[in-house]
């Protein structure tokens, strides 16, 4: 795929890796190997398991990118928001592994993703974006909307609340919590069970939850790109 991402499939699992050796931040490369693995998936395996490296699932887009321009912070984060809609349309399932860390569009990777398999580790969970004085794009809202419990969406969103694994649960970025030794083998044995279910229907179910929302945020993308701004105090 690229240097920070890779790809293997066995038994119909396709398992894409993220691994820039730093703290796995989500840039143009991450995005490249991303888009060229779930190409791959979708002819080749029945689902897909997105996992991290050791402790850290993806620390957010590439800071460098997006502190460069707002030019170059609206190019990263509307590539960056494309993936995230496929990822959450995509007609097999999805299973994330979070391996620790997942923070700002790290946790949107979580929301995208149909199942959620945490470590039972120390790490922070959620969307920082208000707490460093940028505000949430329309897509990140409305998937938050989606997949968060109504009681944390509030805090989550606006409220910029990060959360430990056990937290995380609760709040709805994660499904479970298993201990860090079991957490592929639990997210691959969970894509194994979706992915032996029907894949036509599957796919037709999860168009039918989702396309109202995808076709929103479609709608509203390249507009709210235009109005975002770099981080500010």
């Amino acid at each position: 795929m690229t240097n920070a991402t890779s790809l293997s499939i066995e038994d119909g699992i396709a398992v894409i890796t993220i691994d820039d050796g730093k703290a796995n931040a989500i840039s143009h490369d991450v995005l490249e190997g991303l888009d060229a693995a779930l190409t791959v998936a979708e002819s080749e395996a029945r689902a897909v398991v997105l996992v991290g490296r050791d402790g850290k699932f993806s620390a957010g887009f590439d800071l460098a990118a997006m502190t460069a321009s707002d030019e170059s912070m609206r190019e990263l984060v509307l590539r960056g928001a494309r993936f995230l809609l496929r990822v959450y349309g995509l007609g097999l399932p999805t299973v994330a592994a979070c391996t620790g860390h997942a923070l700002a569009a790290g946790s949107l990777v979580l929301l995208s993703c149909d199942r959620r398999i945490g470590a039972d580790v120390p790490a922070k969970i959620g969307l920082n974006e208000v707490a460093i004085g940028m505000a949430l794009p329309i897509f990140a809202v409305e998937m938050a909307r989606d997949r968060l419990t109504p009681a944390e969406f509030g805090a989550a969103t606006m409220g910029a609340q990060i959360y430990d694994p056990a937290g995380a649960v609760v709040a709805g970025y994660l499904d479970a919590i298993v201990p860090v030794d079991e957490l592929l083998a639990t997210a691959t044995a969970e894509a194994r069970r979706l992915g032996a279910l029907r894949t036509g229907a599957y796919a037709r179910t999860k168009q039918a939850a989702r396309q109202a929302q995808i076709a929103f945020i479609l709608d509203s993308l390249d507009a709210d790109m235009a109005s975002i701004t770099a981080p500010t105090p």
